[in-house]
């Protein structure tokens, strides 16, 4: 499991909860951060709570919509469709424009307690994409959706972050938002092979990966990718070739049925080695928390190779870091 949290401070009953039920990390949003100080203390809490210093703590910290760090203190950071409007014009200098922003991420996160970043976002763009995807992704090129997503990783990596590749085995076909419905993809199946999969296809040696609460209807009619066993056996391991930890999406997103409890048991008996459960409501974990059982044993391992994974941070002059990503994406803008 992973949980959410109610706000900038950890409760009482979070606490107490988190020491009994013991997930293996958390994920911090808008809703707890506040100051630097106020986040190094909450994420000194969390692992205290769980006794474990290595408890991996994400957050979703991409740029442009996506970015739950922001001025005052934190610096605002563009959407990465603006890396892909530079590799148009210049790929290389696109490769260099997205390793410094992951660099000056992890540069912020790493500081505050925060070890695993959600991005990069490597769904491909499409005519009909949703907009909760659209600036997010690179662009609709796989060749350099593929090479961005890599210099993303290899800059957070570089700062001593995990990154996590989303979302498996694709998200930009949806034409709803699956934090609010169930997004349906006709496309079949070789059509998607020949797209949608490629770059995950390439960052498929990473270490962390979030599914899609997606029906990819050639692959399974019935159930959404976060929740079926074929897609996540046949498909993300065998096809794509990941072998890292794959974690859930949010199970409380709409594009979910039944209760938390049904949502989290059908995710983890589908393949997903961990559910994201991100709302912070009591009720809501504690019943999360009684149906999943204690990490399997590759479940251990694929964790294992994570944390062994990750490097000491690089030096890095964030000042010149960013005066640098601002005059390469002046060529995009």
């Amino acid at each position: 499991m992973l949980f959410g949290t109610s706000g900038p401070n950890l409760t009482d009953w979070e606490r107490a909860f988190f020491r009994n039920a013991d997930p293996l990390g958390f994920i911090l949003f808008r809703r707890n951060v506040e100051t630097p100080e106020q986040i190094r203390a909450l994420t000194q809490a969390l692992r205290e709570a769980v006794g474990r210093a290595d408890a991996p703590i994400l957050i979703d910290q991409e740029g442009g919509r996506v970015q739950r760090l922001r001025p005052p203190h934190w610096p605002d950071l563009p959407p990465m469709g603006q890396h892909g409007a530079l590799a148009l014009v210049d790929p290389e200098a696109a490769q260099r424009s997205v390793w410094l922003q992951a660099r000056l991420i992890a540069e912020t996160l790493l500081p505050l307690g925060l070890d695993v970043d959600c991005l990069p976002c490597v769904d491909l763009l499409h005519p009909q994409s949703h907009s909760v995807i659209g600036d997010r992704s690179f662009g609709s090129d796989t060749g350099l959706v593929s090479a961005l997503g890599q210099a993303a990783c290899s800059g957070l990596r570089a700062g001593g972050v995990s990154p996590v590749v989303k979302h498996m085995p694709g998200h930009g076909r949806a034409t709803v938002d699956s934090h609010l419905s169930l997004p349906r993809v006709e496309t079949a199946h070789e059509e998607l092979a020949q797209t949608d999969f490629v770059p995950f296809q390439a960052l498929a040696d990473e270490h962390w990966g979030m599914t899609a609460h997606i029906v990819y209807s050639d692959l399974d009619a019935e159930r959404p990718a976060t929740q079926s066993p074929r897609i996540i056996e046949e498909i993300i391991r065998k096809e794509i070739g990941f072998d890292g930890l794959l974690v859930s999406d949010d199970i409380t997103m709409e594009a979910l049925a039944g209760s938390q409890a049904e949502r989290a048991a059908a995710s983890l008996a589908a393949g997903c080695d961990l559910v994201l459960h991100c709302s912070g409501d009591q009720a809501e974990m504690q019943e999360v928390a009684g149906v999943v059982d204690a990490m399997t044993a590759s479940c251990q391992a694929r964790f294992a190779r994570a944390s062994a994974a990750v490097r000491s941070p690089e030096s890095f002059d964030r000042d010149e870091g960013l005066d640098e990503l601002r005059r390469l994406l002046k060529a995009a803008t």
